[in-house]
């Protein structure tokens, strides 16, 4: 195998990875959903809002998973200028949604700080 069939390899690995994540974060996501959802009425709106999150940080792990794959892709196998470009525009596009997924997930900008739990607070509590 040469270079540039072990680099399509592997952008193809980091691509299945980033499906993968999407795809099995999503199932896994709606199942404990249905599984609160119908188990506790009383908390329904709390198994919404973890819905809500443990969608977005999977869509947040395959966006991540996807342009490593495009990078590599772009930096190792096809470095022309076109190509590059194509890459920024989507790196652009992809961290555009990363951060507003971000702030959908934990209610807060990336930079800022965690919200400090009050004494005595369990995680989900917080959530």
């Amino acid at each position: 195998m040469d270079f540039r069939g072990f680099v399509e390899a592997l952008v193809t690995g980091f691509e299945l990875a980033g499906v993968l994540a999407l795809v099995l974060g999503a199932a896994w996501t709606g199942v404990v959903f249905a599984r609160s959802y119908f188990r506790q009425p009383d908390e329904r709106p709390q198994a919404y809002r973890r819905l809500r999150q443990g969608l977005g940080r999977a869509i947040l792990v395959g966006l991540e998973l996807l342009v490593a794959a495009d990078i590599i892709r772009t930096v190792a196998v096809d470095p022309t200028f076109q190509s590059v470009g194509v890459l920024g525009l989507i790196v652009v596009v992809r961290t555009f949604l990363s951060w507003s997924l971000e702030v959908e997930v934990n209610g807060r900008w990336p930079w800022q700080g965690a919200a400090a739990a009050p004494t005595g607070a369990t995680l989900d509590s917080a959530l």
